[in-house]
């Protein structure tokens, strides 16, 4: 897994997404434990979804254009259960809902799995 891309996600539900409307950005409840927002490429997606989200028929994919996030991007390791080699995209301010360019539903397969989304 490459360290840099264009193409990243935010995974939250429908409601998060609804409630951010009217705001210039979003900090999710898990950025005081973690000191980051989490992001992800299209392509490992499905394993935080699988991870956290498992059978969630109310997600959504925030796809977002880096040059609109004004905080630092830093690729890190997840847990110890994903590819040994892989790293993540985490953003270490608050997502400005302008870097948001689309709102993607993101639903299980019948067995309640995630896969990797089509953009």
């Amino acid at each position: 897994m490459t360290s840099t891309s264009d193409d990243l996600v935010h995974i939250c539900t429908a409601g998060e997404w609804l409630s951010m409307r009217g705001q210039a950005r979003y900090t999710p409840d898990s950025y005081g434990e973690v000191g980051f927002v989490h992001l992800s490429t299209p392509q490992q997606v499905h394993l935080p979804a699988n991870r956290l989200f498992p059978g969630r028929e109310d997600l959504v994919l925030l796809r977002l254009d880096t040059t609109r996030l004004d905080a630092p991007v830093r690729w890190e390791p997840g847990v110890p259960s994903d590819p040994q080699s892989m790293v993540f995209p985490h953003l270490y301010g608050p997502l400005p809902i302008a870097a948001v360019t689309a709102v993607l539903d993101y639903r299980p397969g019948p067995d309640g799995t995630f896969g990797v989304p089509r953009m």
